[in-house]
């Protein structure tokens, strides 16, 4: 049975094939979009759907309603933000400004979390006022979160204490979205492929949001992993939203020009612990680890990471040793791990071929890291089966020492 006890800034351990619940992978279904709220959305095709039914296995262990209130009054409020697009190695191919509206209604098992989501569109090539500087927003529904959809669907990994949490995304078509009417805006035509513009695959093999909460401000990061169907990382994508009255400027990644300056805030050495929260399918256990570990370039050039972890129930102690290298912003690690460096104090991690992982029944992992403040970060990590089913949520905190 697949686990996590350890990571860092480095490829993950090998894991054995784990077992894998009888049932299809879920397929992704398209979110409804709503009335327009100021300028209508223009047609946009809806991603092509994996041919599966919904297993009927509930793939985490049922939330109970304290934790689901707890979920609900952490993403409760109007979120100020910017959408950040990058491709697999860092480059940053587009900034979309956004807000997001999130309410509630009903109580206890039949509450529910509402979220609408609106994007800033760009001024059309053929508006025909050029002294209309208002700008127009696009208005999105997000298909609502309660009892049923967040066991059933969402394959929810939640961390109340720590604020952080892990999901599965049905379909990109919000993302697809974001990015139409944060870029074409009036001028979208519909077609499937706009020019100058990459969109998810109309048939993604994962959809995976980590979103981790600041511990100083009142703002929060969520990061998605895009995978196309082959299993090759298609795009990464943030989130960047400040909880208020949407009035402020929009909190923006700070840049870093470089590998090197975008790597060297995770250099040296770091002390933290972990908590692992295993889907229901797997056990619905929670255990927790002590890891510490070094980080280095040595004089080849080469990234060096040797990490202890000790399991807090067991006493157990894991020692292990990692080299890679770092071409730009990507950091490749041996085993076909890679890391993919952003500004803002951020890394995303993921297999290099996820088919490869599949074909040899191995479980893979999705990591997402936000070292806010100098010293300290905090990482999530989402472990997936060969069936693309999610085996457990990983939660990291972490300061230099």
């Amino acid at each position: 049975m697949a686990s996590i006890c350890y990571y860092s800034l480095s490829p993950l351990p090998k894991l054995e094939g784990s077992p894998t619940p009888n049932g299809a992978l879920p397929s992704f279904n398209r979110i409804p979009t709503s009335k327009h709220w100021r300028r209508s959305i223009a047609s946009i095709p809806a991603p092509k759907c994996h041919a599966t039914e919904q297993s009927s296995i509930s793939l985490e262990e049922p939330m109970s309603i304290d934790d689901l209130r707890r979920f609900v009054n952490l993403n409760l409020g109007k979120w100020n933000g910017s959408f950040h697009q990058f491709d697999a190695r860092g480059n940053l191919l587009h900034k979309i400004s956004t807000k997001l509206a999130a309410s509630s209604y009903g109580e206890n098992e039949l509450l529910s979390l509402i979220q609408t989501l609106y994007i800033k569109q760009p001024q059309s090539s053929i508006s025909i006022s050029e002294h209309d500087e208002e700008p127009e927003w696009a208005e999105y529904k997000i298909k609502e979160t309660n009892m049923f959809t967040v066991d059933k669907y969402q394959q929810l990994g939640f961390f109340p204490d720590e604020r952080a949490f892990s999901l599965r995304y049905q379909t990109a078509g919000m993302l697809e979205t974001v990015l139409r009417q944060g870029v074409l805006g009036e001028d979208d035509t519909g077609e499937e492929s706009p020019k100058n513009l990459k969109l998810p695959s109309h048939q993604p093999s994962i959809v995976c949001e980590n979103c981790l909460y600041s511990q100083q401000a009142d703002t929060r990061a969520r990061a998605f992993h895009i995978m196309d169907p082959k299993g090759f990382i298609e795009m990464l994508l943030i989130f960047l939203e400040e909880r208020g009255n949407g009035l402020s400027i929009p909190p923006l990644l700070e840049n870093y020009e470089g590998s090197r300056d975008r790597i060297t805030p995770f250099l040296g050495n770091w002390k933290g612990h972990s908590v692992t929260k295993r889907s229901g399918v797997y056990g619905a256990t929670t255990t927790e680890s002590d890891l510490v570990s070094f980080l280095q370039i040595d004089e080849r050039g080469r990234l060096v990471q040797e990490i202890t972890t000790t399991s807090s129930s067991s006493e157990v102690t894991t020692n292990m040793h990692w080299t890679g290298t770092i071409s730009d912003n990507l950091v490749t690690f041996e085993g076909g791990y890679q890391m993919t460096l952003l500004p803002g104090g951020m890394y995303m991690g993921f297999p290099s071929n996820v088919a490869k992982s599949v074909a040899e029944s191995k479980s893979f992992h999705l990591e997402f890291c936000w070292l806010e403040a100098p010293g300290r970060r905090q990482r999530l990590v989402r472990t997936y089966d060969v069936e693309g089913l999610a085996v457990s949520s990983t939660y990291f905190l972490e300061t230099k020492s």
